[in-house]
């Protein structure tokens, strides 16, 4: 974990109150990994705490880090209005991220809403040794447009928008039971609304998939010194910002150990 005062090569609006803002990074770089997050702190001193972001993209070659996020709240409001050339402080890599060591394996990426914001990484990474599939779901094509961002070539993609305004009208759990009439699958990776991930939780116990999710929560200090994002687990009660975000799905997924994340975000706004 570092600390460092990082300057900002642009801030890009998306639509839809969606960001994304690139930043040049010296010494987080070589230890970032996909699922991970990052605290950046506001300017505004009445904001104290930091923002926890989930880390959407690393570029080793140029030194560059990338965060995709949604204005919910003062502080990603603030960082909405960071211009080229401003400088931010970061604090990470932080938390554990998705398993990405597997070879040969069939694999679906899944990302929901805000959830696709881990998941370019996150395919890169898994792609070189492994069948990836990708599915990505959105309210309406309007916040999709990240895709625009990810390297999908050779990566056979499925997008579903609530609308049917952009790819399949319906919902991620649809495109996945689709899938699994033609496809077998070792493995989903998954981060999006909990509702979701609960879905595609049954759907992977169902049918014996291994599933790791990455859950959002509500965070003060990031580095677990505090109890803000405990949860309850099979393994008894764990912290997200230290033990997560990523977890085994089994293990945190059950209905005995189900929390209300209704009003959670990985962003606390």
């Amino acid at each position: 974990m570092f600390l460092e005062n990082c300057l900002i090569l642009d801030n890009c609006s998306l639509g839809s109150e969606n960001y994304l803002l690139k930043i040049k990074s010296n010494k987080c770089i070589e230890n970032s990994k996909p699922g991970q997050f990052f605290m950046l702190k506001c300017k505004n001193e009445i904001t104290i705490l930091r923002r926890p972001i989930s880390l959407h993209y690393v570029d080793r070659k140029n030194q560059t880090l990338e965060f995709y996020f949604e204005t919910k709240g003062k502080g990603t409001k603030e960082f909405s209005k960071l211009k080229k050339d401003d400088f931010i402080e970061i604090q990470g890599p932080l938390g554990n991220g998705f398993s990405t060591d597997t070879k040969n394996e069939n694999i679906l990426i899944i990302g929901g809403g805000m959830g696709i914001a881990p998941m370019k990484l996150t395919i890169e990474a898994l792609a070189q040794n492994n069948y990836i599939t990708f599915i990505a779901g959105a309210r309406s094509q309007s916040h999709i447009k990240i895709l625009d961002n990810f390297n999908l070539a050779n990566i056979p993609t499925h997008v579903a928008t609530d609308d049917g305004s952009y790819g399949f009208h319906g919902n991620v759990i649809q495109v996945l039971e689709n899938l699994l009439t033609q496809n077998k699958y070792d493995k989903i990776l998954t981060c999006g609304p909990h509702k979701m991930m609960e879905a595609l939780y049954n759907v992977a116990r169902r049918e014996n998939i291994k599933i790791e999710v990455s859950l959002e929560e509500r965070m003060a200090c990031g580095v677990k010194a505090c109890v803000g994002c405990s949860i309850k687990t099979k393994n008894g009660m764990k912290k997200v910002c230290a033990d997560g975000p990523v977890f085994n799905g089994y293990d945190v997924m059950e209905k005995d150990y189900l929390v209300d994340f209704s009003e959670a975000t990985i962003c606390c706004n």
